[in-house]
């Protein structure tokens, strides 16, 4: 997360540009991909496209290795199938998610939505909430089973100039899963840096409390996954949380299994 953070920060880029957000949206992906989930099924992928349905992996795997190739390269020209950010219809608007495992056959399983601010907590902090609690409402009522979480990214100057805010930013965040019909998770991580500078980048979980640590971010979106689907799916996942082998098969939807065909005299 330091490293992340530190490029995008010696890079220019600030909470307004996106940039910092996608350095967060980076990191939390490849936290997924270590917890078990399929590299494909998880968004942003470590490579372009960074969007790209689990299915059309599947089915450029099975191609010859110059075909692949060829279709590789006229695949990431086209932004509709591999797009370079997810968009989810949710009950009233569509929705760009910023981190997203989803699979044809299942639909989005994880949505989560980042947001970063270096400055001005007092002035922004309501917006940014309010924006989140709409978006959370949105996306449960049309994906009601999908595990759904917010992560809130904060310099660390709200803890020691704005206390106010930072009190703020706390209860909002428990708020924001307080109701079933909102988030499964959220968390909170702060951070020193300074605006236009790669040095000095240190997250600091000693400033964030335990139930909105990212470490417990992760550990319910986890649950409210594996609890939503049947054992025969996620078996990686469930393997990794349990440190023990499950003994059964992974369904892949996105792999048609072969059946035989009855004959009716």
């Amino acid at each position: 997360m330091e490293r992340l953070i530190g490029v995008s920060i010696g890079q220019g880029a600030t909470s307004q540009s996106g940039r910092l957000a996608k350095a967060v949206d980076a990191w939390i992906a490849n936290e997924l991909r270590r917890a078990g989930f399929s590299p494909d099924d998880v968004w942003p992928r470590l490579e372009a496209p960074r969007v790209l349905p689990h299915e059309v992996s599947t089915f450029l795997a099975k191609l010859p290795k110059t075909l692949r190739a060829d279709l590789y390269k006229r695949l990431l020209k086209d932004k509709t199938t591999a797009p370079s950010s997810a968009k989810v219809l949710g009950r009233a608007y569509v929705k760009q998610v910023d981190v997203v495992v989803a699979q044809w056959a299942r639909g989005p399983e994880i949505m989560i939505s980042t947001k970063t601010m270096g400055s001005s907590f007092g002035n922004n902090m309501p917006n940014r909430f309010e924006e989140s609690y709409g978006d959370a409402k949105n996306l449960r009522g049309r994906h009601p089973l999908a595990a759904i979480g917010f992560v809130f990214l904060l310099n660390s100057s709200i803890y020691s100039e704005e206390p106010a805010s930072y009190e703020r930013a706390v209860d909002m965040m428990r708020k924001l899963r307080a109701e079933f019909d909102v988030y499964d998770a959220t968390a909170l991580i702060i951070a020193d840096w300074t605006h236009g500078s790669a040095e000095g980048i240190n997250v600091r979980p000693e400033l964030v409390p335990e139930d909105l640590s990212i470490h417990r971010f992760f550990e319910d979106t986890v649950e409210a996954v594996l609890s939503r689907t049947p054992i025969d799916m996620h078996v990686m996942v469930r393997q990794e949380r349990e440190a023990r082998e499950i003994p059964v098969p992974e369904q892949d939807p996105a792999i048609e299994t072969s059946t035989t065909d009855l004959e009716v005299d």
